[in-house]
């Protein structure tokens, strides 16, 4: 019983399997089947749909401006030197490095003894040529005077010589005495000659003695202006650089004392491209009177003057390009000779352009634009000018069009896209500024500059020590500071 009851059991699983193995067959059979009879089905493509930011464009007049960077100078400045040689026995208060002077303040004075000396030879020569012409001028008269008694004497000597001559013609004298009256006339005439002899070399003594007063007096001025050249004035109101004199020094001639500059009178000095320079032309080929605006950046803070564009460079130097133009600063308050600043200049107005970011104008010249069915067209526009991270361009085909922002390498001519009208331009987020940890030893030294800083303002360095005084630093304040301290 038990081993019918196992075969049985034996049998039942067999018959199980093998119907099991036959329903598996039938089905992967059909399957096959369904596949080899199905027809294939392509899925349905979809274009691809671009969002893009855009704005319209409109026309409008803009006044560019140019940037540039250039260099404070004052357009006063003179050399002190000194005209003699000799001994600094006097300098003023403010003849100091940075001191501030008045026009004709006596900045130092040189030992005169020997200059004075000299002059009160010069003096007394003159006092001499002065005698010497009065009395040459008394001998003139006196010789004036002989000369006048020569002549009524030679008259009278002429007058008994012809009546002599009469009385021999009616035979009443002797020509003895005919010939006695010729040689008293004859040495009568002579006598005239020779006071007029006299009387010219008494007129060439004045002469001498002129031309010796004369020499004297330029001696004595010569003297004068070598006195007063042992003072040293200045010439304008000024403030004094390059100091390089003491009180008891010996100075020889020409030798620089300091160099004034007017504070008052500053300019900047900037380069730009001749292409720009050109631009700032009018029609007569002139430079433009312009305005410009200096600013000096300090630490989170700038210096801002204004001024005028005055002038150009008359050359190109050697080995350089474009043009240097100058710049006169008004009330340029803070600045110094040598300051670096950044210009920017006020060009001419620029008529119908459109201002667009940069990023909507592509290499070859040419925005995007959405046109029907909001496909983008390419249209090509002329670049007028760069303004910082805006163009400004020219293209009758723009007026009343989209474009596209923002050009990326997906976009392009008959692209579909999704305008955002009136979004803006994303913007990077504004980076917060990198803190740093001082150590102590650090944040003193840095303290130490700041404090020790003469050109800042009291406000500036009053807001960078506290700054300097929290426990977390901006990297950016920490690195301008070491920076000026050549760390």
């Amino acid at each position: 019983m038990r081993f019918l009851r196992q075969s049985l059991v034996g049998l039942f699983l067999l018959s199980l399997t093998l119907g099991i193995l036959v329903y598996a067959g039938a089905l992967v059979r059909d399957a096959v089947e369904a596949r080899l009879n199905d027809e294939p089905r392509v899925p349905e493509a979809r274009e691809r749909v671009f969002a893009v930011n855009v704005t319209p464009a409109h026309f409008e007049t803009v006044t560019p401006v140019l940037t540039a960077f250039g260099e404070v100078q004052s357009r006063r400045t003179l050399e002190l030197r000194s005209a003699i040689e000799g001994t600094l026995i006097d300098l003023a208060p403010d003849f100091v490095e940075g001191g501030r002077v008045a026009a004709g303040e006596v900045l130092a004075r040189i030992d005169p003894a020997d200059m004075e000396a000299e002059l009160a030879r010069t003096e007394s020569a003159v006092v001499d040529a002065e005698a010497e012409l009065r009395e040459a001028r008394r001998a003139v008269a006196l010789e004036q005077d002989a000369l006048t008694a020569a002549r009524e004497q030679a008259a009278l000597r002429q007058r008994a010589f012809e009546r002599q001559t009469d009385l021999a013609a009616r035979d009443v004298g002797t020509a003895a005495a005919v010939e006695e009256a010729k040689l008293s006339a004859s040495s009568a005439r002579q006598a005239v000659v020779t006071a007029r002899q006299s009387l010219a070399l008494a007129e060439a003594r004045v002469d001498q003695a002129q031309t010796s007063l004369t020499r004297a007096r330029i001696a004595r001025d010569d003297a004068q202006r070598r006195v007063d050249e042992t003072e040293i004035r200045a010439e304008f109101a000024a403030q004094l650089s390059d100091v390089a004199v003491v009180a008891g020094r010996r100075v020889s001639a020409n030798e620089q004392l300091a160099v004034m500059i007017d504070p008052d009178a500053l300019e900047v000095a900037f380069r730009v491209s001749t292409l720009q320079y050109a631009r700032l032309l009018d029609d007569s080929g002139r430079l433009r009177r312009v305005p410009v605006t200096a600013r000096l950046e300090l630490y989170g803070g700038n210096l801002v003057a204004t001024g005028t564009l005055s002038r150009e460079g008359a050359a190109v130097g050697e080995g350089q390009t474009g043009r240097v133009l100058y710049a006169t600063l008004d009330q340029a308050a803070g600045f110094k000779p040598g300051d670096f600043v950044t210009v920017d200049v006020t060009e001419p107005a620029l008529e119908r352009v459109v201002r667009l970011p940069a990023t909507a104008l592509d290499p070859s010249g040419a925005v995007l634009v959405v046109g029907d069915d909001d496909r983008l067209e390419s249209v090509p526009v002329t670049l007028v000018r760069r303004q910082g991270d805006d163009v400004l361009l020219r293209g009758e085909a723009l007026e009343g069009r989209d474009v596209v922002m923002q050009r990326t390498p997906l976009l392009g001519a008959g692209i579909k896209v999704r305008p955002l009208r009136g979004a803006a331009a994303p913007e990077a987020p504004p980076s917060q500024a990198e803190m740093l940890e001082l150590t102590d030893d650090r944040r003193a030294r840095l303290m130490a500059f700041v404090e020790g800083a003469n050109g800042m303002p009291d406000g500036d360095k009053e807001r960078i020590l506290a700054q300097l005084s929290q426990d977390r630093v901006p990297a950016q304040v920490v690195q301008r500071i070491e920076a000026r301290m050549g760390g």
